[in-house]
């Protein structure tokens, strides 16, 4: 389910959804659709959308995921699956990208409550994350869907080759500061291209705190763009 909340910041927003729906913040994504800063004539403000798979938003549903659904917190440990549920997850991505013609030996990489990583080793490592990383994207939502199927639709699993997370990350937060400063200069948007909710979640946050620059989510679907707006002196 995906519901919208506006708050004057990007805790605030946060807050009130997770106030609403009785939950703790780490049990659902948030997707920053819009940034407003404070000017003269307008106020500032922070628009978000939230993506959980509770449909009930009252304290009883932040009971029964507590009481029933919450795995409890493992540490960083053995790289080796340590139980069924990460058994049948790696053997599940490892004949997914043996039917895609490839191999690769997968890893534990870590372990935290409600969440749990994958490491690829592979040979075909540039072709498992594909362009800007969609392949590896593609992945991933097919290992949560199945963790799903396993009973697991709390866990989210992410998976990862020759940390590119990382990497794309670091890439993203230079080109967030780099068409920031462009747009500065041209005095006018500039629209980025498309990405994940993930993804664009990095951008506004990045530019969040820059007076004279806000951002907006554009498009439908999963993979939407960012506009890197001018706004001159406040």
């Amino acid at each position: 389910m995906t519901y919208e909340y506006e708050g004057k910041t990007e805790k605030e927003a946060i807050e009130k959804a997770a106030q609403e729906f009785g939950l703790e913040r780490d049990q659902f994504d948030v997707e920053i659709l819009e940034t407003q800063k404070n000017s003269l004539f307008k106020k500032g403000f922070v628009k978000i959308r939230i993506h959980t798979d509770s449909d009930v938003p009252n304290a009883a549903a932040k009971n029964e995921v507590t009481s029933e659904k919450r795995a409890p917190k493992k540490n960083v440990a053995n790289p080796i699956p340590q139980d069924e549920f990460e058994k049948k997850l790696t053997e599940f991505i490892t004949e997914i990208i043996s039917k895609m013609g490839y191999s690769a030996n997968v890893e534990i990489m870590f372990r935290e409550e409600r969440k749990i990583g994958l490491k690829l080793q592979s040979e075909s490592s540039s072709i498992l994350i594909g362009r800007k990383g969609k392949n590896l994207d593609a992945l991933q939502l097919l290992l949560n869907v199945y963790a799903g199927h396993l009973g697991h639709e709390n866990v989210r699993v992410i998976l990862d080759t020759e940390n590119y997370r990382i990497r794309r990350e670091e890439s993203l937060v230079r080109l967030a500061y780099t068409t920031a400063d462009k747009v500065r200069s041209y005095k006018k948007s500039i629209l980025l291209e498309p990405m994940n909710p993930f993804e664009r979640r990095l951008i506004h946050t990045t530019l969040n705190e820059i007076p004279d620059i806000e951002t907006k989510s554009e498009g439908d679907g999963l993979y939407k763009q960012v506009r890197v707006i001018y706004k001159g002196v406040i």
